[in-house]
Protein backbone atom coordinates (compact mmCIF):
# COMPACT_ATOMS: atom_id res chain seq x y z
CA UNK A 1 0.00 0.00 0.00
CA UNK A 2 1.74 3.01 -1.37
CA UNK A 3 0.21 5.25 1.83
CA UNK A 4 -1.11 4.77 5.39
CA UNK A 5 -4.34 5.64 4.10
CA UNK A 6 -6.73 4.63 1.54
CA UNK A 7 -7.61 6.84 -1.53
CA UNK A 8 -10.17 9.42 -0.90
CA UNK A 9 -13.30 9.14 -3.46
CA UNK A 10 -12.85 12.51 -6.20
CA UNK A 11 -15.86 11.92 -8.34
CA UNK A 12 -18.64 9.44 -9.12
CA UNK A 13 -19.30 9.13 -12.93
CA UNK A 14 -22.83 7.51 -14.12
CA UNK A 15 -23.40 6.39 -17.34
CA UNK A 16 -26.53 7.80 -18.74
CA UNK A 17 -28.84 7.76 -21.82
CA UNK A 18 -30.14 11.01 -22.04
CA UNK A 19 -27.91 13.70 -20.62
CA UNK A 20 -30.78 16.42 -20.81
CA UNK A 21 -33.06 14.46 -18.83
CA UNK A 22 -30.49 13.29 -16.20
CA UNK A 23 -28.56 16.70 -16.01
CA UNK A 24 -32.41 18.49 -15.38
CA UNK A 25 -32.59 15.61 -12.55
CA UNK A 26 -29.46 15.72 -11.09
CA UNK A 27 -29.89 20.16 -11.16
CA UNK A 28 -33.19 21.30 -11.03
CA UNK A 29 -34.17 18.55 -8.02
CA UNK A 30 -31.47 17.53 -6.49
CA UNK A 31 -29.41 20.85 -6.65
CA UNK A 32 -26.23 20.36 -7.95
CA UNK A 33 -24.25 23.06 -10.17
CA UNK A 34 -23.23 23.04 -13.87
CA UNK A 35 -19.59 23.40 -13.75
CA UNK A 36 -18.62 22.34 -17.45
CA UNK A 37 -20.30 20.55 -20.40
CA UNK A 38 -19.28 18.67 -23.48
CA UNK A 39 -21.64 18.52 -26.29
CA UNK A 40 -19.87 17.20 -29.30
CA UNK A 41 -21.87 14.42 -30.70
CA UNK A 42 -19.86 11.04 -29.39
CA UNK A 43 -18.68 12.68 -26.18
CA UNK A 44 -21.51 14.62 -24.72
CA UNK A 45 -21.25 15.03 -20.42
CA UNK A 46 -21.45 17.34 -17.50
CA UNK A 47 -19.35 17.77 -14.55
CA UNK A 48 -21.55 18.51 -11.77
CA UNK A 49 -20.49 20.19 -8.83
CA UNK A 50 -21.67 21.29 -5.41
CA UNK A 51 -23.84 24.94 -4.69
CA UNK A 52 -21.33 27.30 -4.33
CA UNK A 53 -18.69 25.80 -5.62
CA UNK A 54 -18.92 26.85 -9.29
CA UNK A 55 -15.53 26.67 -10.86
CA UNK A 56 -14.36 23.74 -8.06
CA UNK A 57 -14.22 20.31 -8.34
CA UNK A 58 -17.00 18.29 -9.82
CA UNK A 59 -18.39 15.70 -7.59
CA UNK A 60 -20.54 14.19 -10.05
CA UNK A 61 -20.11 13.47 -14.10
CA UNK A 62 -22.55 12.09 -16.16
CA UNK A 63 -22.04 10.42 -19.68
CA UNK A 64 -24.10 10.10 -22.12
CA UNK A 65 -22.84 6.46 -23.73
CA UNK A 66 -25.50 4.14 -21.69
CA UNK A 67 -27.64 2.36 -24.74
CA UNK A 68 -29.45 1.30 -21.72
CA UNK A 69 -30.97 1.94 -18.28
CA UNK A 70 -29.26 0.55 -15.47
CA UNK A 71 -29.35 -2.84 -13.85
CA UNK A 72 -28.88 -4.24 -10.87
CA UNK A 73 -28.26 -7.37 -12.05
CA UNK A 74 -24.83 -6.22 -13.26
CA UNK A 75 -21.37 -5.64 -11.57
CA UNK A 76 -20.22 -1.92 -11.07
CA UNK A 77 -22.49 0.52 -8.92
CA UNK A 78 -24.83 -0.66 -5.99
CA UNK A 79 -26.70 2.18 -5.13
CA UNK A 80 -25.35 6.05 -4.70
CA UNK A 81 -25.85 7.97 -1.39
CA UNK A 82 -25.70 11.51 -0.58
CA UNK A 83 -25.83 12.36 2.74
CA UNK A 84 -27.49 15.61 4.33
CA UNK A 85 -27.65 17.34 7.71
CA UNK A 86 -30.50 16.39 9.32
CA UNK A 87 -33.63 14.13 8.81
CA UNK A 88 -35.80 17.63 7.97
CA UNK A 89 -33.49 18.15 5.09
CA UNK A 90 -34.52 14.22 4.12
CA UNK A 91 -38.00 14.95 4.33
CA UNK A 92 -37.44 18.31 1.85
CA UNK A 93 -35.95 16.02 -0.50
CA UNK A 94 -38.60 13.38 -0.55
CA UNK A 95 -40.75 16.36 -1.18
CA UNK A 96 -39.24 17.63 -3.98
CA UNK A 97 -38.27 14.62 -5.76
CA UNK A 98 -42.17 13.07 -5.47
CA UNK A 99 -43.10 16.66 -7.09
CA UNK A 100 -41.09 15.71 -9.67
CA UNK A 101 -42.23 11.89 -10.08
CA UNK A 102 -39.94 10.05 -9.02
CA UNK A 103 -40.20 6.25 -8.21
CA UNK A 104 -39.24 5.27 -4.58
CA UNK A 105 -38.44 2.17 -3.21
CA UNK A 106 -40.00 2.54 0.33
CA UNK A 107 -42.49 5.35 1.28
CA UNK A 108 -41.29 7.93 3.89
CA UNK A 109 -37.87 8.46 5.52
CA UNK A 110 -36.66 4.61 7.13
CA UNK A 111 -34.06 3.96 9.25
CA UNK A 112 -30.65 1.97 8.14
CA UNK A 113 -30.71 -1.83 9.31
CA UNK A 114 -28.22 -1.66 12.07
CA UNK A 115 -30.65 -0.17 14.56
CA UNK A 116 -28.70 3.42 14.44
CA UNK A 117 -30.80 5.88 14.76
CA UNK A 118 -29.83 7.21 11.00
CA UNK A 119 -31.90 6.66 7.90
CA UNK A 120 -33.43 7.90 4.97
CA UNK A 121 -35.43 8.00 1.48
CA UNK A 122 -34.64 5.51 -1.36
CA UNK A 123 -35.27 6.14 -5.12
CA UNK A 124 -34.19 5.70 -8.58
CA UNK A 125 -33.04 8.41 -11.32
CA UNK A 126 -34.37 8.67 -14.98
CA UNK A 127 -32.16 5.98 -15.84
CA UNK A 128 -33.52 3.89 -12.81
CA UNK A 129 -29.57 4.32 -11.05
CA UNK A 130 -30.60 3.59 -7.41
CA UNK A 131 -30.24 6.53 -4.69
CA UNK A 132 -30.30 7.42 -1.65
CA UNK A 133 -30.11 10.18 0.76
CA UNK A 134 -29.67 9.93 4.33
CA UNK A 135 -28.89 11.96 7.60
CA UNK A 136 -26.78 9.93 9.77
CA UNK A 137 -26.93 9.41 13.33
CA UNK A 138 -24.77 12.02 14.77
CA UNK A 139 -26.57 14.40 13.13
CA UNK A 140 -30.02 13.68 15.58
CA UNK A 141 -31.87 12.28 12.47
CA UNK A 142 -33.58 9.84 14.81
CA UNK A 143 -34.66 7.30 12.08
CA UNK A 144 -37.66 5.21 13.86
CA UNK A 145 -39.51 2.31 12.80
CA UNK A 146 -38.50 -0.59 11.43
CA UNK A 147 -35.41 -1.62 8.64
CA UNK A 148 -36.95 -2.36 5.25
CA UNK A 149 -35.05 -5.73 5.71
CA UNK A 150 -34.27 -6.94 8.89
CA UNK A 151 -30.47 -8.02 9.40
CA UNK A 152 -29.28 -6.11 6.39
CA UNK A 153 -26.79 -3.72 6.20
CA UNK A 154 -27.19 0.33 5.76
CA UNK A 155 -29.09 0.58 2.55
CA UNK A 156 -32.68 0.21 1.53
CA UNK A 157 -31.78 -1.65 -1.63
CA UNK A 158 -31.51 -5.34 -1.52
Amino acid sequence: MPTSTAPRTGHIGLNVTDLERSLAFYRDVLGYVLLAEGKEEGRRYAFLGESGQEGGSPVLTLWQQADAGYSAGGAGLHHLAFEVDTVDEVRAYESALRAYGVEFAYEGVVPHGEGAASGGIFFHDPDGTRLEIFAGAESGAGASGAAPVSGAPTCGFF
